[in-house]
């Protein structure tokens, strides 16, 4: 295809709307087309964030994707994921496979979420949200979580993403005297004083914030978009020869077909996709063409893609902005460093005294994902010492002793060597060969009969 062509969203007016009535999206299961996965093929009405919201659906019933062949030219959106569970077995279960079905077809909502909104007090049938942003530092965690105690508030779920300095967390609360949503306007705007005084700490230059939200939120997706807002991919005081585990990005021009083409080399992880695609998403580009594909370890990926309003990448500044921030996408959702993860009954400061101990054995938590359910705390950190280091032996020991009945693992993750950049030098050759043996791979293996 040449020229540009503008995705519009197809909420705007009641014919687009008709449109998508009259054409519902089809979603086509498959265990015999791939010896080694589930082929799912879905294809649908087009609009800016379905693929997203398709990748959202999967990874959310912690599917893995393993290859993936996107074409969303024109109005049509038309994919291909080969998928596997955390096995790497295909999928069986009738139960998984009806949800995707529901969740992807015809009477389905996902393409259209609706958007939560924001406000000082909250419906005591919608959960409290509590979202904050700022400065990174030793010990932070734990802090928040003090002031949430004593202002007699419970934590039931929460994660927390560190990446470049910044820090970033959703966290949903209950009021301690009830059991259910904070409403008291006065303790709302208490807690956020707080907060916001502890997530400033001693840096002045950026800003903190917290703000509250009711109903149900994608607490991933808004992790995303809260770090992007954040500018966490504006790297301080660092260097791409540091050493550290660089994730390779590059951008190149498509000019014969009017694409800008993204390229990506990774370590495999799961959600990866997700991930990228959430940035991407919020960069406002669209992905028209594209394919991912994982190995034992590494992760490719490749789109051709255009910004929303039909343009390509027009510039060695945007250039540079669309791979740090996917830099930023693939780093977020650290694995490495000590990984931490707690099993034990459930009860009012808990999640304060553990991050307390945490905080006095020299540790820093990178990312955490915390949950009650039954009565039940799960609880995952991942952790280095405060220079940024491993944990060394003697600290996992002091913490065995003092946290052992709770752990459930305790796995050392080390960082991971320095590549140096190949992206570039391969692109050329990929660029003409490799999406359309990769298409014409999708027509002759996933074609509908």
């Amino acid at each position: 295809m040449t020229g540009s062509c503008q995705v519009v969203d197809v909420d705007d007016d009641e014919y687009a709307k008709l449109i998508r009535r009259m054409n519902p999206p089809r979603v086509v299961i498959d265990n015999d087309a791939c010896d080694n996965a589930t082929v799912i093929r879905v294809d649908s009405v087009n609009k800016h964030g379905i693929l997203l919201e398709v990748v959202r659906v999967l990874t959310d019933l912690n599917l893995v994707i393993t290859k993936a062949y996107i074409s969303s030219d024109g109005s049509w959106f038309m994919d291909v994921f080969n998928v596997t569970d955390r096995d790497g077995n295909k999928i069986w279960d009738e139960e998984i496979i009806s949800c995707i079905q529901k969740s992807l077809g015809s009477d389905a909502c996902c393409f259209f979420p609706k958007l939560r909104n924001s406000a000082g007090v909250m419906p005591s049938n919608e959960p409290t949200f509590v979202e904050l942003t700022g400065t990174d530092r030793p010990g932070l965690l734990s802090e928040i979580c003090a002031v949430l105690a004593n202002s007699k508030c419970n934590v039931v779920k929460a994660e927390l993403w560190t990446h470049n300095a910044r820090v970033a967390a959703v966290v949903r609360v209950t009021d301690e005297s009830t059991g259910g949503a904070v409403e008291d306007p006065e303790k709302l705007s208490m807690i956020k004083d707080l907060l916001c005084n502890v997530l400033k700490g001693d840096d002045a230059s950026r800003t903190a914030s917290m703000t509250v939200s009711m109903g149900h939120t994608h607490t991933e997706r808004r992790l995303h978009q809260m770090m992007f807002s954040d500018r966490d991919y504006e790297r301080i005081g660092a260097t791409e020869g540091a050493d550290k585990s660089w994730p390779q990005v590059a951008v190149m021009d498509c000019s014969e077909k009017d694409y800008s083409v993204v390229i990506m080399r990774s370590r495999d992880r799961p959600k990866l996709l997700f991930d990228t695609l959430c940035t991407l998403t919020d960069m406002q580009y669209v992905v028209h063409h594209g394919t991912v594909d994982t190995g034992e370890e590494e992760a490719y990926q490749e789109y051709y893609i255009r910004h929303v309003d039909g343009h390509p990448i027009s510039s060695e500044a945007e250039r540079r902005r669309v791979i740090e921030c996917l830099e930023a996408a693939i780093e977020r959702r650290a694995t490495e460093g000590l990984e931490l993860v707690l099993r034990t009954e459930d009860r009012i400061g808990l999640l304060s005294d553990i991050t307390r101990i945490l905080r006095e054995n020299g540790l820093t938590i990178r990312r955490a994902e915390i949950s009650t359910e039954d009565g039940k705390a799960f609880d995952t950190f991942f952790l280095s010492e405060m220079s940024g280091n491993p944990v060394e032996a003697k600290t996992i020991d002091s913490i065995s002793r003092q946290l052992g009945h709770m752990i459930v693992r305790l796995k050392q993750n080390p960082l991971l060597p320095s590549k140096s950049p190949e992206v570039a030098g391969a692109a050329g050759f990929l660029f003409g060969n490799l999406l359309k043996a990769s298409f014409q791979s999708f027509w002759l293996v996933g074609s509908y009969s």
